[in-house]
């Protein structure tokens, strides 16, 4: 091979090389100002990363969520200076062997006015002569006992000392079940302000009093409540009370030990019955006028009676509505409205669905004969 042929092939593989190299460039600019369009065009798209890419931190997508720890203790803050211990004396009895000493009885309750008015639960002061109460900075100072409401196991103090807080009340209607909830008390009237914290269970429960009528529409958590917890705040994270903790469930009929049953009263049935006691001084319920005795299956098999479930009427009150009905002595109700008595359908629940003036049909059975009879409900404190 000669050198012109040499220097010819030479000549040849540089004019391609060339021409691939600026191929190459052109393309690649093409390329470039494509995707630099299509960037522009969709801004969103260009910032999610490829199937097969691993996720950059710096673009990771993060939502907001509540700091729970601190919004507790926001809440705890916001609302524990509106709890109060409350300690009443009760009077001692006349016994056979002599007088007995007076006993001490403790619960909690909250401000839920900026007048001096205490929201907490009928048990906590039933029976009581003197009542005072203990601020969460350790004052103590006198309250008096406005009203209560024994079925809804509500009651509402006053004191002239000025509240250092006020509790701000929440929508117990939203509530549902896996919320967390903070219960605040003074559980065996020793551990002042204790903070428990849990979630809402269930709503809607009931529980049977053992006292012929079930208290409704219950709060069921597992926020650990003890015997002195009974009339503190049950809160939501935003420091709103929710419910007022009434009783706790530890041992079943069956003889079962149970944890974490918890109750509490929705703060909407508190907020209504403490509003008509601060005005009336009692709790408005309808009123029949009589004593009565429960009938059960039991009941009804021991007397050979007629029906299964009901009310038997002992006494008939003088002008009272049941007399003006024409109800008698050895009545048994067996139906009020259109509700047929029965186990989860109490006299006294049944009764509570109707109000003061309410022109009610009732069922009645008299000598083993049914008799339908109309009665005009009144109004009492006391039923």
């Amino acid at each position: 091979m000669t050198w012109k042929k040499i220097l010819y092939i030479l000549l040849v593989v540089v004019v391609a090389t060339g021409s691939a190299l600026a191929g190459a460039v052109a393309g690649g600019i093409a390329v470039y100002q494509a995707v630099d369009r299509n960037q522009s065009a969709n801004p969103i798209q260009s910032i999610l990363p490829a199937s097969n890419t691993s996720l950059d931190p710096t673009q990771t997508l993060t939502l907001n969520s509540t700091d729970v720890e601190t919004a507790i203790t926001q809440s705890v803050e916001k609302v524990g200076p509106a709890v109060v211990t409350i300690v009443g004396t009760i009077p001692g009895q006349m016994t056979f062997f002599g007088q007995t000493g007076d006993a001490t009885t403790s619960g909690s309750g909250v401000f839920i006015s900026d007048k001096g008015y205490i929201l907490t639960n009928n048990h906590v002061v039933e029976g009581t002569q003197e009542v005072y109460i203990v601020l969460s900075d350790g004052t103590e100072e006198k309250a008096v006992i406005v009203g209560t409401d024994m079925y809804s196991d509500l009651a509402v103090l006053k004191t002239d000392a000025k509240a250092p807080a006020v509790a701000a009340l929440g929508n117990s209607d939203l509530l549902n079940p896996g919320e967390s909830v903070i219960a605040i008390g003074s559980p065996l009237g020793n551990f002042k302000n204790t903070v428990t914290v849990g979630v809402v269970s269930a709503t809607g429960r009931s529980i049977d009093t053992g006292n012929g009528y079930q208290i409704e529409d219950l709060i069921q958590t597992d926020a650990a409540i003890n015997h002195g917890n009974s009339g503190g705040p049950l809160m939501n994270l935003a420091g709103e009370v929710i419910g007022i903790n009434t009783l706790v469930v530890r041992n079943t009929n069956s003889g079962d030990v149970a944890e974490g049953l918890g109750f509490a009263v929705p703060v909407n049935t508190a907020r209504a019955v403490a509003e008509q006691i601060i005005q009336k001084g009692y709790f408005s319920r309808p009123f029949m006028g009589i004593r009565f005795q429960q009938v059960t299956p039991n009941i009804a098999a021991a007397y050979n009676l007629p029906v299964q479930w009901g009310v038997y009427v002992t006494e008939v009150s003088q002008n009272s509505p049941a007399s003006a009905a024409g109800l008698q002595q050895g009545d048994i109700i067996f139906k009020i409205g259109e509700v047929t008595l029965d186990e989860t359908h109490s006299y006294i629940n049944t009764l509570f669905t109707f109000k003061p003036g309410d022109q009610v049909p009732l069922g009645v059975m008299r000598d083993g004969k049914q008799v339908d009879l109309t009665i005009t409900l009144g109004e009492s404190s006391h039923n």
